[in-house]
């Protein structure tokens, strides 16, 4: 198998350098997604925050490399690759299958001694140890249908057979990594941890976002947009702002 490269600029993108930032925000795509989702994002936190997102494998400039197929070891190899950006404190923020990301890399970054102020996983149910996820087809015709109806892909590209075919292969083994996926059964983190959630969201009921709290040490909160399982995109402002507060109050602590 090849192995996927270390090099940080490949995993980690920086898409608004800030000199004068004191705190790192690392952002983790949804199946599928890549690094660029999160470039307004960078550039409503630029100044104080510098934020990086995590590109993965199989996917844009990254396309010609083999895809995603085991989150654990996606979340070792960013994890090495974040070793060059611990000069600042850390907040993670993962979305769907970032979440789980995330919270992998928490576990690992915190178990090598190092530290993460808040971990924000976001339309995810919480992790299980017991069985896996079976909510993601991984045939194309069901893929296709779950993203129409998930409403977070431009309905451009879906009717767009070239384009298609060029995002199909990586969310084949996004989806088939998330179905995979298993959680230690004491796995947890020592940081707080925010779970968010949109209140239509039919792929991470609230209650099941809810047990997120089994998975810290710390403190937990919930909080609940209205929306579905893109809520992220419609309420982008509103969790912008959340961020925004969260991290400039850490600041003033």
């Amino acid at each position: 198998m090849t192995s996927l490269s270390l090099d940080s600029d490949l995993w980690c993108r920086r898409f608004h350098p800030s000199p004068t930032a004191t705190r790192r925000l690392v952002c983790f795509p949804h199946a599928g997604g890549s690094a660029s989702f999160y470039f307004p994002v960078s550039a409503a936190l630029y100044g104080p925050v510098d934020l990086l997102a995590v590109q993965y494998p199989g996917r844009q400039d990254r396309r010609e490399e083999p895809g995603v197929h085991d989150l654990h070891r996606v979340a070792d190899e960013v994890t090495e690759a974040l070793r060059r950006w611990d000069d600042l404190p850390l907040t993670l923020f993962g979305h769907s299958m970032g979440a789980l990301v995330a919270f992998e890399v928490a576990r690992r970054i915190e178990r090598a001694g190092g530290r993460i102020d808040h971990l924000f996983v976001s339309g995810r149910k919480g992790p299980s140890a017991a069985r896996p996820d079976p909510s993601h087809p991984v045939d194309d015709e069901g893929i296709v249908a779950e993203l129409r109806a998930m409403s977070g892909t431009d309905a451009r590209l879906l009717e767009d057979e070239e384009l298609l075919g060029m995002v199909l292969p990586a969310l084949r083994g996004d989806y088939r990594a998330v179905g995979a996926y298993r959680a230690d059964r004491d796995a947890a983190v020592s940081c707080p941890v925010t779970a968010l959630v949109g209140d239509q969201d039919r792929w991470a009921p609230v209650p099941e976002a809810g047990r997120w709290r089994d998975r810290t040490k710390a403190a937990f909160d919930l909080k609940v947009f209205p929306g579905g399982h893109f809520y992220l995109s419609s309420r982008a402002d509103e969790v912008t702002a959340m961020l925004r507060d969260h991290l400039t109050g850490a600041l003033r602590a």
